[in-house]
C-alpha cells in the first residue's frame, strides 16, 4: 500500500504502467515468500529445541515467545535472541521501506502549489497512514516491550489486540473513504435516532 500511494501521488502518470496487474502479482508474491522464509527461519529454529517441563502456553494462539519459554536446555537463550533479531528485523524492515515510501511522498506533496491538491494528496494517504499506525503500534507492543513475569495477561491481551483488532479494523478504515458506505451509514443512523425518538 505503501508503494501504491508513492506510485499514485509521485508518478500518477505511470500509476497504470508501474501497478499493473503483473506489477500488483509480483509484489503479492515477494510479500509472500518474504513472509513465508521469514516464517520457516523462525519455525525451523524453535522446533530444532528440547522441550520440557509445562506445555501450556498463555496464549490463544501458538505465539513464538511463549512456545519458546516452554523449551529447557543451553541454547534456548540464543534460539530466543535470533528469533527475535528476525521478527524485529522484518518489522523494522517494512516500517523503512514504507516510511521511505511517506518521505517521498511528503516531498511530492509540499512541491504541490495548491492547499487543496496538497489536502486531497495527504486524504489519500489518511486510510493507509492510519491502518500503518494502528498495526505497527501493537506490533512494537507485542514485541519490543520488555517481557516480565507479570506481563503475561497483558502479552495475550495485546496478542488479541495485534492478530483480531488490526485485520478487523484494516477494510473499516479503507471503506470510510467510500461515498456510498458513509452515505448507507448516515442514513441508517438517523433512521435509528428518528425510531428512538418516535
Amino acid at each position: 500500500m505503501g508503494y501504491d500511494r508513492y506510485v499514485a501521488i509521485c508518478h500518477p502518470l505511470r500509476y497504470n504502467v508501474l501497478m499493473s496487474p503483473h506489477g500488483c502479482a509480483c509484489l503479492v508474491a515477494w510479500s509472500w515468500v518474504g513472509g513465508s522464509v521469514m516464517g520457516l527461519v523462525v519455525t525451523t529454529a524453535v522446533f530444532h529445541l528440547t522441550f520440557c517441563g509445562p506445555n501450556e502456553i498463555h496464549h490463544f494462539f501458538c505465539h513464538v515467545p511463549p512456545v519458546v519459554k516452554l523449551a529447557c536446555g543451553t541454547d534456548v537463550p540464543t534460539v530466543a535472541l535470533g528469533v527475535g533479531l528476525v521478527c524485529i528485523m522484518a518489522l523494522l524492515g517494512c516500517c523503512l521501506l514504507i516510511l521511505l515510501s511517506y518521505a517521498f511522498i511528503v516531498a511530492a506533496i509540499l512541491r504541490i502549489p495548491s492547499a487543496e491538491g496538497r489536502h486531497k494528496a495527504f486524504s489519500t494517504c489518511a486510510s493507509h497512514l492510519t491502518v500503518v499506525i494502528v498495526h505497527y503500534g501493537f506490533a512494537s507492543v507485542v514485541y519490543l516491550k520488555p517481557k516480565g513475569p507479570q506481563s503475561l495477561e497483558g502479552d495475550t491481551l495485546m496478542g488479541i489486540t495485534y492478530t483480531v483488532l488490526t485485520p478487523f479494523l484494516s477494510p473499516i478504515i479503507f471503506s470510510l473513504r467510500n461515498k456510498e458506505l458513509k452515505t448507507a451509514m448516515t442514513k441508517t443512523f438517523l433512521r435509528k435516532l428518528h425510531l428512538q425518538s418516535s
